[in-house]
């Protein structure tokens, strides 16, 4: 996972813009290695839900930041009238599988060993899943005040469904943080393991 975050935790607006984060993109922050590029190299394939994959295409052909990467849309149906423009017409597959069945097959089928998890609910799902490894996370220097939180109800299994471990947490190591300039803080945790409350 690697997404900006408000410090208040969100990661878009409640209609699910974004435009507070272009004056970041614009403004030239400090090299390191948690920047989008360095990060984009050692991942295999890129996972997001519909509603992130048509948010992003909607800037045009123009502002695609993932190269040539696999993508694979989340979508409750196979195929779910997915438009996929024509310059990503050989890059970008659509799967309605649970998290577990997708990973396995991506792994058996296409040797795929680092996924990059993207939007919301696809990182809530994968996490409630236990297929979430390390967690970089951006903070950026604004309250929205409302909007479309990072980890919203962690009693939700992101696909609206709840999840049967009501009071299950992830715990997590912290294995860097780095100021990237221009307010942007970026930590990196690696998640150690999902439990359960009982007490």
């Amino acid at each position: 996972v690697y997404i900006a975050v408000t410090v208040d935790g969100f990661i878009a607006t409640p209609d699910g813009d974004v435009g507070f984060l272009d004056p970041y993109h614009s403004s030239p922050g400090k090299p390191n290695k948690y920047d989008f590029e360095s990060f984009m190299k050692t991942v295999d394939v890129l996972i997001m839900g519909r509603k992130s994959f048509d948010k992003v295409i909607s800037f045009g052909p123009e502002l695609w930041a993932y190269s040539e990467t696999p993508v694979v849309v989340l979508s409750r149906q196979q195929q779910d009238n997915l438009v996929i423009p024509p310059y990503l017409q050989q890059q970008v597959t659509c799967s309605s599988k649970a998290p577990e069945e997708l990973v396995l097959e991506l792994s058996e089928q296409h040797g795929y060993q680092h996924a990059y998890i993207d939007g919301g609910q696809t990182i809530r799902r994968f996490l409630n899943a236990g297929l979430v490894d390390q967690l970089i996370l951006t903070r950026v220097p604004l309250l929205l005040g409302q909007g479309i939180p990072l980890f919203g109800d962690n009693n939700k299994a992101g696909d609206g469904s709840t999840n049967s471990n009501n009071n299950s947490r992830t715990n997590l190591e912290h294995v860097e943080t780095v100021d990237l300039g221009n307010g942007l803080i970026t930590t990196c945790y690696t998640v150690i393991a999902s439990s359960n409350d009982t007490g």
